[in-house]
């Protein structure tokens, strides 16, 4: 199956109408390239409220709460992208107002007929503790496609290695992450994150992020990183262990990824680290032995 990762460049939109169209004309080329599954990047929800007046959009917190009433408006946007393209849609994110103040962030993933499930993040960026408006999601989650198991890790939670490892033992064979970094650095632990998970757990792992500027938004101002699709690192895949990654500027990492070719890597591969995971679960060296030179 071919999938697309979004490299999204964040824009101005005057309103949540020429917002949703940008979206629909990105989604539309992905899916003209033959996409099945395409990954929007987290925060996407956060350029809709580029319309709305200065003071409002210029402030976290109250860019968050006057975007609420757009939620579905969004979902039944993303839902009615998904059908009309006949894809697997992970729809970016949206941080939803879940009572007392207070927001999660989270991911839809919406299937060809609509059917929509959804990921929050779990662990908070400094940036997002800092805030006081969001807290972290309570459920790891792994969902059931047409192509097999799948699971979103929202941007920092892919640097986690015991979520993703209680993902792909749940049967996860593609791992989805929507992200949003502004700086190098952020960016770099993000593809080091994707990367570690890929080749320890030898699945495939796809990543959509944030790009270009936007100075109105105090959480999309800067945006780094590449949208990218990384493999296992052995036989029968790159040696550098990157299917594709997307060149500067906006635009889509995509590629065909065959999940099948797993089976054949595990069983013929020169080393099997999802295999041997296990091995440094030994009770004896749970507590390393401190010796004195």
């Amino acid at each position: 199956m071919t999938v697309a990762c979004a490299q999204y460049g964040i824009g101005e939109p005057a309103d949540f109408a020429a917002f949703a169209d940008r979206v629909a004309g990105q989604v539309a080329t992905a899916a003209a390239r033959g996409a099945r599954f395409v990954i929007l990047p987290e925060y996407l929800a956060l350029e809709a409220a580029a319309g709305l007046p200065p003071a409002v959009r210029g402030d976290f917190a109250a860019s968050l709460a006057a975007l609420q009433p757009a939620h579905q408006d969004y979902l039944d946007a993303m839902v009615a992208l998904a059908r009309h393209h006949r894809i697997h849609l992970v729809a970016g994110s949206f941080l939803l107002d879940v009572g007392g103040g207070r927001y999660r962030n989270r991911s839809y993933l919406i299937a060809p007929d609509g059917r929509t499930v959804f990921q929050d993040k779990l662990t908070l960026t400094g940036f997002e503790k800092e805030t006081g408006l969001i807290e972290p999601g309570d459920r790891l989650k792994v969902f059931e496609t047409a192509f097999g198991r799948v699971a979103i890790a929202i941007c920092y939670d892919i640097e986690f290695p015991l979520y993703a490892r209680r993902q792909v033992e749940a049967g996860a064979r593609l791992l989805l992450v929507p992200s949003c970094t502004d700086t190098e650095a952020g960016a770099n632990r993000v593809r080091y994150g994707c990367q570690a998970r890929a080749m320890e757990n030898q699945v495939f792992v796809a990543c959509a992020v944030t790009a270009g500027e936007a100075a109105w938004s105090p959480a999309l101002d800067t945006n780094t990183g590449r949208a990218a699709i990384y493999t296992p690192v052995d036989r029968g895949f790159p040696s550098d262990g990157v299917q594709v990654r997307a060149d500067e500027g906006p635009g889509w990492a995509i590629a065909e990824v065959d999940l099948a070719a797993l089976d054949t890597q595990r069983q013929r591969g020169q080393v099997g680290i999802a295999a041997d995971w296990p091995a440094q679960q030994r009770p004896d060296l749970e507590r390393p032995i401190v010796e004195a030179l």
